[in-house]
């Protein structure tokens, strides 16, 4: 999603701009020539990823080989740390500039890994206000741009289209699954989801479908539960009493819709038990790192039972303080998150970034890298 929309602003720019690389259906759509479908590197975990390796490498040069045929201008890498640092450092190797849009989170975990960035980025494009002097002040060229989620637009499909585009009882409450994008999350998040959902009454249950997952293979994990699978996660998260949903982007979207939601997540016992340790954040939801404070609750490994789960979602789906709360506190942090987002001077030395998006801003920084 966010490559699509970097690619995007980089053709009004440039129209006669050229991509290629590793990604997904929205940016082949948006003119990109896949070489590695995303679906294939979607791995999650530090044991987990072990036995996927060997496919992950040949995908690795394949990407590279496809590099050394068509000679970039320019390598943007964006996100996925473990396989991007390897693809920057061949890349640097080349000779190819290298920017990292929404670098990796290392103010939260491995911070020693910044090295990487220093060694082989030329550019890092941050996306949140305080990661700028984080890897500023440890030597990495970095530029805040803003959250691509930033400016999203509410839906405006009404409740009652919504219900009947997808044979929905509008009379009910709903509540949104969000389990993960890659199969092992959807393997570890989703049981306990639906037997928390199940407990929680007369309720429509809806599955907004990532774009990296087949439906054919989401309904087998979802079985006998009655639910509802669409498309359209933002519509879903609007028009839903509440929200239960893994620890991602996906809260990032949750809050912006201002949905009251509770934050899930687990991983095998020995991956969590090595991580665990390196991190040094006190939340593990995005929202509650912006806020620095505990708006959602963050129900992680041992924490996240069906009990646990169905009890804290009962708290925010019912009128009262929690609930209030939390809405209240959600539409905070989307001030905060717009605020932190909106146009400002740059830094000295630095193109001027006044009226244009978070994608837009990262495109000009990109082309001035290209061409420095």
């Amino acid at each position: 999603m966010y490559g699509a929309e970097l690619i995007e602003a980089l053709r009004r720019i440039r129209p006669d701009t050229e991509f290629f690389g590793a990604g997904g259906e929205s940016m082949r759509r948006a003119g990109c020539e896949i070489i590695v479908d995303a679906k294939d590197l979607s791995v999650v975990g530090i044991t987990e990823i072990l036995g996927h390796l060997p496919k992950i490498w040949g995908l690795f040069h394949k990407l590279i080989a496809a590099a050394d045929r068509q000679t970039p201008d320019v390598a943007i890498v964006i996100d996925s740390p473990a396989f991007n640092w390897r693809v920057a450092r061949e890349m640097k190797k080349r000779g190819v500039p290298v920017a990292y849009y929404v670098a990796p989170q290392f103010w939260a975990w491995r911070q020693g890994r910044v090295r990487l960035l220093r060694k082989y980025v030329d550019k890092a494009l941050v996306i949140f206000p305080f990661e700028q002097e984080f890897y500023r002040a440890r030597g990495v060229n970095a530029t805040f741009v803003g959250h691509p989620l930033a400016f999203i637009k509410r839906p405006e499909i009404t409740r009652n289209a919504f219900a009947a585009q997808y044979s929905l009882d509008s009379s009910k409450p709903w509540i949104t699954l969000m389990p993960g994008s890659r199969r092992k999350e959807v393997r570890m998040n989703l049981p306990t989801m639906l037997q928390a959902a199940a407990q929680l009454g007369s309720n429509e249950v809806l599955i907004p479908v990532a774009p990296t997952l087949e439906e054919s293979w989401l309904k087998q994990q979802i079985g006998r539960y009655p639910v509802y699978m669409v498309p359209d996660a933002r519509g879903a998260l609007i028009h839903s009493r509440a929200g239960i949903i893994a620890s991602g982007t996906a809260t990032v979207e949750a809050a912006l819709m201002k949905t009251p939601f509770v934050m899930v997540y687990r991983v095998s016992k020995l991956t969590y038990l090595l991580g665990k340790p390196r991190i040094k954040v006190p939340y593990f939801a995005m929202v509650n790192l912006i806020a620095g404070e505990e708006v959602v609750p963050e129900l992680v490994q041992d924490e996240f039972t069906t009990k646990n789960v169905a009890e804290r979602t009962r708290e925010i789906m019912g009128d009262g303080p929690v609930r209030e709360r939390m809405v209240n506190k959600l539409a905070k942090v989307k001030e905060m998150l717009i605020a932190g987002s909106l146009p400002q001077d740059s830094a000295p030395g630095q193109p001027s970034t006044e009226g244009s998006t978070p994608p837009e801003r990262a495109a000009k920084e990109i082309l001035a890298l290209q061409h420095s």
